[in-house]
């Protein structure tokens, strides 16, 4: 059954107006017609089923029949990685939304490569990757932040990925609030590193090899998620 994103509040017996890409998507690729049923979601109300009430050239009107899934509780962990090229960026979101991560903090490091930043690029990604795997909210993204900033309001437990040698994830895990923070290509600076543990925060290893930013920070939400999160 399809599976769509709405940003329409959902409730039982509303009708959903669509039109543009959803439109054409359920109509022209997937051939649906009038009185065929799909999934829908609006990022906190869990998730509804509906059916296909009326259908034109290049809209769709859809009825709310029931709710099928309450809104999920995501594990309070947030992702903050240094900004790198765009398309590890874009992988990085759509695999960190598939993990269950509430929110994306892109930070700005002494070795980031800057380009520019499309929120509305990534939020469709993570709405494709919601659809895709069953998610019932969506992670906030978060507008980029220079790591002191970060350093001052993070909430909860910091965790950073440390190139030198880490104690394992399972060992520092703690109830509450996280942030696993990732570096740039290259890592953190030395000054850089010294500010990090000056806020307290907790060195991990991520294994015996040189992963690249993007993978390291995968690495780090899958061993956080099976210590910590929603996969025990």
């Amino acid at each position: 059954m399809p599976r769509l994103f709405v940003e329409q509040p959902l409730a039982a017996d509303h009708a959903v107006l669509l039109e543009g890409k959803p439109a054409h998507y359920l109509a022209n690729v997937l051939r649906l017609g009038e009185g065929a049923e799909l999934l829908l979601f609006d990022g906190a109300s869990g998730e509804w089923r509906a059916s296909i009430e009326a259908a034109a050239k290049k809209r769709l009107v859809l009825r709310v029949t029931e709710q099928v899934r309450a809104a999920e509780t995501l594990p309070p962990l947030t992702l903050a990685f240094a900004m790198i090229k765009r398309a590890p960026v874009e992988w990085l979101v759509e695999k960190a939304t598939e993990l269950g991560v509430a929110r994306l903090q892109p930070v700005v490091t002494q070795r980031t490569v800057v380009e520019r930043f499309n929120p509305e690029r990534l939020r469709a990604i993570a709405i494709e990757a919601a659809e895709q795997c069953g998610r019932t909210r969506l992670p906030e993204i978060g507008e980029p932040v220079k790591l002191a900033a970060l350093l001052g309001v993070h909430e909860g437990a910091l965790l950073f990925a440390d190139e030198t040698g880490g104690a394992p994830m399972a060992s520092v895990l703690v109830p509450g609030p996280a942030t696993i923070l990732i570096g740039p290509e290259g890592g953190f600076t030395p000054d850089e590193r010294t500010a990090i543990l000056g806020a307290g925060a907790v060195g991990v290893g991520l294994g015996p090899r040189i992963l690249r930013a993007e993978t390291a920070a995968l690495a780090a939400v899958s061993l956080y998620m099976a210590g910590a999160g929603d996969w025990r």
